[in-house]
């Protein structure tokens, strides 16, 4: 198994930039496509994006496509999520999640370990 804890959150203007980072402890890193969800108050948990275990393939919702970008540092069991050009509807707390099934897909039940979120909020 693999525990995930996410930081780098906070309070953003419009138009700023962030950079999340979600530390994995337990298992090695290498064994789980990682993924990022974001969930608004009152809204369904939304995909942002996710990275397969070499990093060789990456996939982002079209909401953030070109804004976001997904990397990871296996030797350092973190994925991190870099958020530019950031906008008040990108506010949500912020979620990694992590899953062995090859999957690097938008559905949140195929990932099996989840952080307990970061809050993100854009003021405009």
């Amino acid at each position: 198994q693999v525990q995930l804890v996410e930081s780098g959150g906070g309070l953003v203007q419009a138009g700023g930039s962030l950079r999340l980072s979600c530390a994995a402890s337990g298992r090695s890193l290498s064994s789980y496509d990682m993924g990022w969800f974001r969930q608004a108050p009152g809204k369904e948990r939304e995909f942002v994006g996710a990275i397969s275990w070499s990093a060789y393939s990456a996939a982002y919702a079209d909401s953030v496509k070109g804004r976001f970008t997904i990397s990871r540092d296996n030797a350092k069991k973190t994925v991190y999520l870099q958020m530019n050009s950031l906008k008040p509807e990108d506010t949500a707390v912020y979620y990694c999640a992590g899953n062995g099934r090859h999957y690097i897909g938008p559905l949140w039940t195929r990932y099996d370990y989840w952080g307990r979120g970061t809050q993100v909020t854009v003021s405009s």
